[in-house]
């Protein structure tokens, strides 16, 4: 399955929150992932001896990793997973997999559809486009190349479990995140709860 995926860089960089938070991650680079995209692995904490990394396959974005956005809740998720990966030890995957894979101008263009009433899914498809095009192959092809044929998986997303184990990767164990919930996103967080049976806990619902 892994395809002759291997380790091409290995570099360490200290890693700093606007909360004040900081730790130090060991960032990994690859040659020969499926899609050919330049995805990370974060290495963060130890893996003590006998037990299975903590590991959250995280989907770049920009709007909300970078500026801050209220409209998802993707900063505050790579936040979490970021401090409990260190406390655990194990790999965060930055995966360059933006609006679900569809990129970033067609996210954008996906924003000013949900503005005109629709939710974020009956969005990418009037555009067009798959509910959710993200592929985890190369996912699972970094894990292996780190040695991490079984892990905990940090994640409200059935799909990314069952794409893993689809790939050779064991899934032991799957741990919801929090729910970072604002005015903003309220009906985003909803409709992954209610249309594709993410794991999260929204009063009401």
């Amino acid at each position: 399955m892994n395809g002759g995926v291997a380790v091409r860089t290995r570099v360490t960089v200290p890693l700093r929150f606007g909360d004040g938070y900081t730790t130090t991650a060991r960032v990994h680079t690859f040659t020969g992932l499926a899609d050919g995209k330049e995805h990370l692995a974060l290495a963060l904490g130890e893996v003590q001896e006998g037990t299975v990394p903590l590991v959250r396959p995280h989907s770049e974005c920009m709007t909300g990793d970078v500026f801050g956005s209220q409209r998802c809740d993707c900063g505050p998720q790579l936040r979490e997973a970021v401090e409990q990966i260190t406390d655990a030890g194990g790999y965060l995957l930055y995966l360059r997999q933006e609006g679900r894979g569809i990129g970033l101008y067609a996210k954008l263009d996906a924003y000013a559809l949900q503005d005109a009433g629709l939710d974020t899914y009956e969005a990418n498809v009037a555009l067009g486009r798959g509910e959710d095009e993200r592929d985890y192959t190369a996912a699972a092809q970094m894990l292996l190349a780190l040695g991490a044929e079984k892990v905990r998986l940090l994640s409200n997303n059935p799909d990314k479990a069952a794409q893993l184990q689809a790939h050779g990767i064991e899934v032991k164990e799957r741990i919801p995140t929090g729910v970072h919930l604002s005015p903003a996103n309220l009906r985003y967080l909803a409709t992954k709860a209610t249309h594709t049976s993410h794991t999260l806990d929204i009063p009401g619902l």
